[in-house]
């Protein structure tokens, strides 16, 4: 049983380790703000959860188990918040996020926000 604990353990941190590496490349890569933010928040809040449940299980039922689910309920809470602050800041600064082109510009659903009445 200890065998299959030690497995399950790195392999919810190596999963976790994977999507922050890929949220780092991500960030590094993607053309825009607005793709490069959602690398961001999306995969590290994946691989946050997966690197702290990791350690959580390899810890047993411990303080130490407390702590990390402490600290992830606090990450799981500001990291959205953040990154909904930090949008809401570029869009009222002006920054836009680039629109569908459609042949037909009359759909109401693919105007810009700054054409709709």
């Amino acid at each position: 049983m200890d065998i299959f604990i030690n497995y399950l353990c790195w392999a919810l941190i190596i999963s976790g380790s994977f999507f922050v590496i890929v949220g780092a490349f991500g960030t590094y890569r993607f053309p825009d703000f607005w793709s490069r933010l959602h690398a961001a928040s999306i995969t590290d809040s994946a691989g946050v959860i997966l690197l702290l449940l990791g350690m959580g299980v390899y810890s047993g039922l411990t303080l130490i188990t407390f702590k990390l689910l402490v600290i992830g309920l606090f990450l799981f809470i500001t990291g959205p918040t953040s990154t909904h602050a930090v949008a809401n800041a570029a869009l009222i600064s002006g920054l836009r996020p680039p629109t569908l082109q459609s042949k037909n510009s009359d759909d109401p659903d693919l105007k810009k926000p700054s054409d709709a009445v």
